[in-house]
């Protein structure tokens, strides 16, 4: 139950168009539904103002479609599904409304188009980061933050990063995506005044060490303001942009 099928409850209880014992009945579906390999947190949006999410990676398709039909079925929309391949995904196109993103393995069910505010931007080291960059920028849009995409504007050609200053300026908050050194969020952390939220990738060569390198490289940043989440967790990204951009009072 969402809060403003929440608070409709409540009143229809004080107006007495509906019982106590039916708005009961309502709430008390709400916290959880146990599907016996599952139990579906229908308060997530209540309490956190996103449904829950499901992880795709680890799931038969047919949990992960039982999961989202239920969620469907109880009323949620932009159902995020990570880390889901082009096969499972077909398994549950087949149960509910799905768009689903082969290059970021997202998919999202029951997808409402909503007003989308503020600015976030994701931004790419190179074209191999797009994949985490996907994740991160299909997550927030699903959560309902505009998202501005400056790709392939790394360091070794620092000219093209600067060519995008008034975007990134603008941003209320910048999702730096990076591999090799992971050099791009400490630079674009210099050169705006908002909140950068660093993510590694496990692009790169031997001695990346699958991310690592670009992850202490993050954590070691010369810049203020920087924070830095897991190896390739784009959707930890885009979650945590969506939140900072429609918090009130950083920019109008």
């Amino acid at each position: 139950m969402e809060r403003d099928e929440m608070l409709r409850a409540l009143r229809a209880v004080r107006d007495g168009s509906l019982s106590p014992e039916a708005a009961l009945e309502q709430l008390a579906k709400a916290p959880f539904e146990d599907i016996g390999y599952a139990r579906i947190d229908h308060h997530r949006r209540l309490r956190n103002g996103n449904s829950e999410v499901i992880y795709g990676a680890g799931k038969t398709a047919e949990q992960i479609a039982g999961i989202a039909e239920r969620m469907v079925a109880a009323g949620s929309e932009n159902i995020l599904i990570t880390r889901m391949d082009g096969e499972k995904a077909a398994v549950v196109e087949r149960a509910v409304p799905l768009f689903y993103d082969p290059l970021s393995r997202v998919g999202i069910a029951n997808r409402v188009e909503k007003k989308l505010v503020g600015s976030v931007v994701v931004a790419s080291g190179g074209t191999s980061d797009l994949p985490v960059c996907e994740e991160a920028a299909l997550t927030a849009e699903a959560m309902g933050s505009r998202v501005t995409r400056l790709y392939d504007v790394g360091v070794a050609g620092l000219h093209r990063l600067l060519s995008c200053l008034d975007q990134l300026r603008a941003a209320r908050v910048v999702v730096a995506v990076a591999g090799m050194e992971g050099a791009l969020a400490s630079v674009v952390g210099g050169l705006v005044d908002c909140p950068v939220i660093a993510v590694p990738t496990s692009v790169g060569y031997g001695a990346s060490f699958g991310g690592v390198s670009a992850l202490l490289s993050m954590l070691n940043a010369c810049a203020s303001g920087i924070s830095v989440v897991n190896i390739d967790n784009g959707f930890g990204a885009g979650y945590l942009a969506n939140r900072i951009n429609r918090m009130d009072g950083i920019r109008e």
